[in-house]
């Protein structure tokens, strides 16, 4: 069995003095994104060997530089492809025992080889977006529900009134 390379978290904060050359990359990576006939990216190691960068990594160091041309700082956190209970947690930014009652009540599934949970890294991404996409609508939903009765343009407190009321009709129902 081979023994895997330890890998380190490192965050990376986008330095000014290199926003240009960051920007050339994000205009590159985004030219080629469009322009099918432009040859695939490569990197060109210290010793001049060329590596060809598959389309996946691609799509990352596009990412990445978005984010740094932004002013955001990035970290690079390499995952196993299954995790642990407090793996999971901490990529959801969320506790071990509410990632432990998501398991149990088949939110996420996950496997028991052991003693331990374990849940696989698909898995997990999916059950993040889903919860993303949920957001997205319930806050699309709050959105057309204001425009609908018109609570932009009305008075905070008249608005708070309002749904006081409403639910208070509702728990009535």
């Amino acid at each position: 069995m081979t023994a895997q390379p330890d890998f380190d978290d490192r965050t990376y904060l986008p330095v000014p003095a290199e926003q240009a050359s960051v920007l050339d990359l994000v205009a590159a990576l985004r030219t080629r994104g469009r322009d099918v006939a432009t040859a695939q990216p490569r990197l060109v190691l210290g010793d001049g060997r060329e590596v060809t960068l598959p389309d996946p990594i691609v799509e990352v160091l596009a990412q990445v530089a978005e984010a740094l041309q932004a002013g955001l700082a990035v970290t690079v956190a390499p995952q196993h492809l299954s995790l642990s209970t407090q793996e999971a947690a901490d990529l959801l930014g969320i506790s071990r025992m509410t990632v432990v009652r998501l398991l149990e009540c088949g939110q996420i599934p996950f496997d028991r080889p052991g003693r331990h949970r374990r849940i696989r890294m698909t898995d997990l991404l999916e059950y993040r977006q889903r919860q993303r996409r949920h957001a997205e609508q319930a806050l699309a939903d709050m959105v057309a529900d204001t425009e609908r009765l018109g609570l932009y343009d009305t008075d905070p407190d008249t608005v708070r009134a309002i749904l006081t009321e409403a639910r208070k009709q509702r728990g009535r129902d």
